[in-house]
């Protein structure tokens, strides 16, 4: 019903928070990063015993289990498959083979060029704006530049979106539907920590989380990403942990989420810088973990996009998607009323 779409978060979008986007009228997407294949086979019975609309799953398929979660999604017949961080084409033959439908995640044009020959049917795109690995160009440029050269494909535009305006602005742009992620996450169905919640959704300037509070760099987890500041996530992206602490807290975080050690050991023997980037995202899990689910703000660290300076309040996940729709609708009303008075003026 409405152009919203919960985006894949680990530990936030689970099956009770994509059900409830879905039966608002937008569209969840399962988070499968911590799980392993049973546990994502479960989780989309649960959506569906939860839902009867649309959802999606998410896939980073650089990350360990991934294939084998997409897998489980090809078998359960998922009508939206979530790529992100590499290439899909066999996913994308099967999914076809029942109706489903890809949905890869891009952050600038070469890497849409990429996925629009490897299948996908629609991109996400991610500006610098977005929490966790959003790109290097902002939203205001990349919506319309990839608009422009790939006029065909369906655009979901994530990063910088947690209103009604946003929305708004992201459809003029050329995005037929948005991602708000950072803005769902702070909902009363989402399994955010409450406390991280009640930091994020406060707007007092003093002591409060502004949309200039945020950490971006690469140090964290090898990836470029965006986090919510604090001591400890300005402490870790000041520089890269030595390898020994990376490969330790990678084999912790393995054992954790499940992931066979044979899927690991061998890589670091093959593809050195690659499976050191991967480690560097695993040795992470800890510090998300502690943030995301524990609520330590003190010692954990917490993905959130520079939409939180945006967020001032923890509302139901179909209280929210109604506001901003309404908000949207206004505000695009708004904006033909201020063009037509200038298009008056001009012609006399």
């Amino acid at each position: 019903r409405y152009p919203i779409v919960l985006p894949g978060m680990s530990w936030i979008s689970d099956a009770r928070l994509v059900a409830a986007v879905s039966n608002a009228g937008g569209v969840g997407l399962l988070a499968t990063g911590p799980l392993s294949p049973n546990m994502t086979r479960g989780a989309i019975k649960e959506i569906r015993r939860l839902t009867d609309e649309p959802f999606g799953i998410g896939c980073t398929l650089m990350m360990p289990g991934a294939r084998e979660n997409a897998k489980v999604a090809l078998e359960e017949e998922v009508p939206i498959i979530n790529i992100s961080l590499g290439k899909g084409e066999w996913i994308a033959e099967r999914a076809k083979m029942y109706g489903g439908k890809i949905l890869a995640t891009v952050t600038n044009a070469r890497h849409a060029k990429s996925a629009i020959d490897s299948g996908a049917d629609a991109l996400m795109l991610t500006g610098h704006e977005a929490a966790a690995h959003g790109g290097d160009v902002t939203s205001m440029v990349l919506i319309p530049s990839i608009s422009k050269r790939f006029p065909d494909t369906p655009l979901i535009a994530a990063g910088g979106i947690g209103c009604g305006r946003g929305l708004s602005a992201a459809i003029t742009l050329g995005a037929d539907a948005v991602a708000m992620g950072s803005r769902l996450a702070v909902t009363e169905e989402s399994s955010l920590a409450e406390t991280i919640k009640k930091i994020v959704s406060n707007p007092d300037l003093e002591g409060g989380s502004t949309e200039s509070d945020t950490v971006y760099g690469k140090n964290f987890d090898g990836l470029y990403a965006r986090v919510l500041k604090s001591n400890e996530s300005v402490r870790l992206n000041a520089r890269p942990a030595p390898f020994p602490v990376v490969f330790y807290r990678a084999l912790q975080a393995a054992r954790t989420m499940d992931i066979p050690l044979w899927q690991i050991i061998p890589g670091l023997l093959t593809q050195f810088d690659k499976i050191y980037t991967i480690a560097q995202f695993g040795a992470a899990t800890e510090k998300l973990m502690k943030a995301t689910i524990d609520g330590d703000f003190e010692d954990g660290v917490q993905f959130i996009g520079q939409s939180q300076g945006l967020i001032s309040d923890i509302p139901s996940v179909d209280e929210l998607i109604q506001r901003v729709v309404s908000e949207a609708i206004d505000s695009s009303s708004d904006t033909y009323d201020t063009f037509s008075s200038i298009r008056r003026e001009a012609t006399g």
